[in-house]
């Protein structure tokens, strides 16, 4: 650990994407930043290690985007996906602030790749980074250590000493040794409560055991439970979360994204009774992905089985497990453990209602059913094509909406409504403010990097600085 005979200016807590902006920030405004991260150096970043594009508001088409996504468009993008529920001031506020990450990022040694093609149509609104989000976070580490940023891994808060909405400093548990460490300013990044199992079983029961976390197991919300002790206000849906589809063979914790499964637009999603129970092509997948974790988790055992022919296998991005595969739906029905005569009788009401159109992956097309409960808006083609594949599915969890309100300037509202002192937060701890329901791809690296650089900036002040 660094030298503590003086406090530092200001202390990181967490090692993710928005933790690194605030640290950098802080940084180059003068102030001397320590940040701790709780995992071992191979697995630091938090969920930020599995990410690979930022959607950000920009003007026109570049080397990287295929065409302009300007504040309106990108504000109704949000506005439909969450239904409303949003912050609209802190919601634009990072909107319009993103326009300038692409440079940012790029000057901090993040590398850009060329548009990619798939699923997501992300081309005109995401950058991608070359190297995904591990590439990311290893160049903002490369940057924080040239900048002489202090790290500490295996560096976990376990206690946030504050009095009256002032922040004095943390204890730590370091290497396993407990320490204290005072600070001037404390910007809290660390990450949500998704992998804290016990506390997902709160809000969700039983059913939680069957969910399946794609990013860093060291997201315990520990730090958001000391500061909702301190009297911290709170935001956001306890339920609400950004879940989406995963293979039910990946890992409980880490599988990260090439686990997650962009089948169900092309073909029909069954629970375990085989039965249909949402529309799979209601919308744009980017718009949409999102919401088919938390649907499967209402499902009997929480789990779904995604149905697709031949012709639908070229079209979307694979999950790193292979599907399962048979020359027969009555076939690919017991090889999924399902029952074989409802999975036929299923494909061939789907089959029966869909009427004639022009297929089209890259737009909302004219393919859909009709007399069919629920319906299939989009790209609705008979399932005809052998071999047929099929995908077994869990709610993956990528992180929690539950946080803390925040202000314009990033700091952490108290309940009596006054903001802390010299309190910051950052990312998925305070994405609850502008997610309440739903999620955009892309969109909480955004929420992170434009609040973390707010954070780093405004702790770097409060410091003197």
């Amino acid at each position: 650990m660094a030298d503590q005979t003086r406090p530092f200016d200001v202390l990181i807590i967490g090692g993710g994407n928005a933790g690194l902006c605030a640290a950098i920030t802080a940084r180059r405004a003068g102030a001397r930043v320590l940040v701790l991260e709780s995992a071992i150096k191979d697995f630091r970043g938090g969920n930020s290690r599995h990410t690979r594009d930022i959607r950000y508001m920009h003007r026109g088409a570049t080397d990287y985007v295929t065409g302009p996504y300007g504040e309106d468009e990108f504000w109704e993008d949000l506005r439909q996906v969450t239904g409303g529920e949003t912050n609209e001031r802190l919601a634009r506020l990072v909107i319009r602030e993103s326009e300038t990450l692409g440079d940012w990022m790029a000057a901090n040694g993040v590398r850009w790749q060329k548009p990619l093609r798939g699923t997501l149509h992300l081309t005109r609104t995401n950058l991608f980074m070359l190297g995904g989000g591990k590439a990311m976070v290893n160049a903002y580490y490369d940057t924080a250590s040239k900048l002489g940023i202090e790290i500490a891994y295996e560096a976990e808060v376990c206690e946030l000493k504050m009095r009256d909405g002032e922040a004095q400093g943390v204890m730590a548990l370091c290497h396993g040794a407990s320490q204290e460490i005072d600070a001037k300013s404390i910007v809290v990044a660390s990450g949500g409560f998704e992998a804290n199992i016990p506390w997902l079983k709160e809000y969700w029961g039983e059913a939680a055991d069957n969910f399946i976390i794609r990013g860093t197991k060291h997201n315990q919300g520990r730090l958001l439970k000391e500061l909702l002790k301190h009297g911290a206000k709170p935001v956001g849906d306890p339920r609400g979360c950004h879940a989406v589809a995963l293979d039910a063979r990946a890992p409980k914790f880490d599988g990260g994204i090439v686990t997650r499964l962009d089948s169900v637009p092309f073909g029909i999603v069954v629970n375990k009774e085989v039965r249909r129970f949402y529309d799979e092509g209601e919308d744009f997948w980017p718009k949409r992905y999102a919401i088919w974790g938390k649907l499967i988790a209402q499902q009997p055992e929480q789990i779904a089985y995604s149905v697709i022919d031949a012709k639908a296998l070229p079209l979307f991005l694979p999950s790193v497990f292979p599907p399962v595969q048979a020359a027969s739906i009555p076939e690919l029905a017991s090889a999924l453990g399902l029952d074989s005569s409802a999975l036929a009788t299923a494909v061939n009401n789907f089959n029966r209602a869909v009427q004639p159109g022009a297929f089209d992956p890259g737009s909302l097309d004219n393919c859909r059913t009709e007399g069919l409960d629920p319906p299939k808006s989009h790209w609705a083609r008979p399932i005809d094509t052998p071999p047929y594949y099929g995908y077994p599915l869990r709610p993956g969890i990528t992180f929690t909406y539950l946080g803390v309100t925040v202000n314009e300037q990033a700091r952490v509202i108290m309940q009596d409504e006054r903001p802390a002192k010299n309190v910051f937060a950052a990312g998925e701890v305070m994405a609850g403010n502008i997610l309440g329901k739903g999620y955009l791809a892309g969109f909480g690296l955004t929420i992170g990097s434009v609040f973390g650089r707010i954070a780093g900036r405004e702790a770097a002040r409060h410091a003197g600085f």
